[in-house]
């Protein structure tokens, strides 16, 4: 009995000592980058046929001369850029040289570059200005209500923030970038005479149960804006909205006369 167990052990100790020749990396390796690729693709880049500027790389990040869509992180792994913003997107890359980039975009169409010579090229990134796409402005509005024998003052206020929301979507090359939108904070008061009976803040997030959460993530709280008045009460639309498209949610909002809330989805 002693024997086999020794025996046993032995076999288990070759089976994993032939186990640890096999490289530990060989996922890694499979994923390095290619150092000249990436050095090749410094500078500005034009796009041959539009003779517009397209894109420039400086480091790891690729800049793109608009000033609505934000930089992004780029590798080159064997034949392949890899843009990686909200979303890991890869482009074959179909020919390169110093002077010359070629890749295939998400419709399969292939984008020829070439790099500029122009040093005025650069002014264009360096005097562009980020710019977020919502209205970032403050704004009120307020009405009186007539209900049986009470009157209501309904209070919205619509109060920008700086937290961003990234919004992907396709450039006119079929490229993939980031849009940055930043998302609102709304105030809602109700009062009945001189008496407060509702006050709060809305965020995006008190509409997770109403929305899917993959569009909330690229979306804002647009606006809140009065509907309607009945026995259940003041009658409010949320207005979710993903910028830069018409995709949206109408979220009703009904605040009661004794000042609770509830939420549907508007129909």
């Amino acid at each position: 009995m002693h024997k086999t167990i020794l025996l046993v052990l032995a076999v288990v100790s070759l089976v994993a000592g032939c186990g640890s020749n096999k490289p530990q990396n060989e996922g890694d390796h499979s994923r390095e980058e290619n150092a000249e690729a990436k050095k090749l693709l410094q500078g500005v880049w034009i796009d041959e046929d539009e003779e517009d500027v397209f894109f420039r790389a400086k480091g790891d990040t690729i800049y793109y001369p608009d000033s609505t869509s934000e930089p992004t992180y780029f590798r080159i792994v064997h034949d392949t850029l890899y843009m990686e913003g909200a979303n890991v997107v890869k482009y074959p890359i179909v020919k390169q040289a110093a002077h010359i980039f070629q890749f295939k975009n998400q419709g399969g169409d292939i984008i020829k570059l070439v790099k500029s010579s122009d040093p005025h090229d650069l002014d264009i990134f360096r005097q562009a200005k980020k710019s977020s796409i919502n209205q970032n402005q403050l704004i009120k509005r307020d009405s009186v209500v007539e209900f049986g024998a009470s009157r209501y003052h309904w209070y919205v206020q619509v109060n920008p923030t700086t937290y961003k929301v990234y919004n992907s979507s396709f450039n006119e090359d079929g490229v993939e970038v980031d849009n940055v939108f930043y998302d609102n904070i709304i105030h809602v008061s109700l009062f009945n005479g001189a008496t407060q009976i509702f006050s709060r803040d809305f965020r995006k997030q008190d509409f997770k149960n109403n929305v899917p959460e993959a569009f909330l993530k690229q979306s804002v709280l647009s606006d809140i804006n009065y509907k309607s008045t009945d026995a259940s009460g003041m009658h409010f639309l949320a207005d979710i909205e993903k910028p830069g498209s018409y995709s949206s949610y109408l979220v009703e909002l009904i605040i009661s006369y004794d000042g609770k809330m509830r939420l549907k989805i508007e129909e």
